[in-house]
């Protein structure tokens, strides 16, 4: 097959910038802001005032109750710098929904991007795959939604390259990161690394799926190569090469967090719920 290129069309330029910022607000929504505009500090203490304090920080409530005046302490939160790796692969293009995984990935990746970039997170993106992309995380909203447009351009003949794109980001993350991986994990190298990089960084697996990757129904035994990577395997009915149960249990083991979104099914709510119990984007560094 050719490897040309086309355009996701379910949405305008326009459109696509506007729901992505819409899913970003509602992973936004309940996160702590800072009381104080522009100042990004959070309250950790109260303690006893001292000359020179400012009075503008003064903890009413304490103050009221022991009668003695007492200052609120902040600190300036250490904000986790966030990698989104978005598969561009082949078997990522095409599925039996009205969306495929790789649209769907874009979709969530501008919205996480965007939301990270409301809590004072730089963001970067990498492909993984064959696509030549590799954007430093960056405060700026206008690059962000730069190569979100970019990628809305895709190619049908690429390979998988997620676990060699975690050995290569690996030796460049000097800091604490949240790595965000959207993939359908056709690599089984990549999850001893994602687990590995998991010990030192914040990693964050939303595994893309098809409805008809949930099986061949009756099939019996199915001889296959795998779009990507060009290995041959053989299942059998609903089995997979590599199992759906495989996957949780050696993410689990790592500890990396795990969502898996089916494409035929909304999943807004399952992102903003997914983000919001694990305090993801209140985590600081380390």
């Amino acid at each position: 097959m050719q490897g040309y290129i086309e355009q996701l069309e379910t949405l305008d330029s326009r459109q696509f910038a506007v729901a992505v910022k819409k899913l970003a607000n509602s992973l936004s929504y309940g996160t702590d802001r800072s009381p104080f505009l522009g100042s990004g500090v959070e309250y950790v203490q109260s303690r006893m005032y001292q000359f020179g304090d400012p009075v503008r920080q003064l903890d009413w409530k304490i103050t009221a109750r022991t009668g003695k005046p007492h200052i609120k302490e902040f600190e300036t939160p250490k904000r986790l710098p966030c990698y989104l790796l978005i598969d561009t692969s082949a078997s990522m293009m095409v599925g039996s929904a009205p969306k495929s995984k790789y649209e769907t990935a874009l979709f969530l990746a501008g919205g996480l991007g965007l939301a990270c970039l409301d809590r004072v997170s730089p963001v970067g993106v990498l492909g993984v795959g064959e696509t030549d992309l590799h954007v430093k995380p960056t405060l700026g909203r206008d690059q962000v939604l730069q190569w979100l447009l970019k990628l809305r351009k895709f190619r049908y003949d690429e390979q998988t390259t997620l676990s060699r794109r975690l050995r290569e980001i690996q030796p460049g993350l000097l800091n604490r990161t949240l790595l965000v991986i959207l993939s359908d994990l056709h690599d089984d190298a990549a999850l001893p690394l994602i687990r590995q990089l998991n010990q030192q960084h914040e990693c964050v697996v939303i595994q893309l799926r098809d409805p008809a990757e949930e099986g061949i129904s009756g099939s019996g035994f199915v001889r296959g190569v795998e779009a990507e990577s060009g290995s041959e395997f053989v299942a059998r009915g609903n089995q997979s090469r590599l199992s759906q149960e495989t996957i949780v249990r050696e993410l689990r083991r790592g500890g990396v967090d795990h969502l898996l979104i089916r494409t035929e099914q909304p999943y807004a709510h399952l992102m903003r719920h997914f983000f919001a119990s694990r305090g993801i984007f209140s985590r600081g560094a380390r």
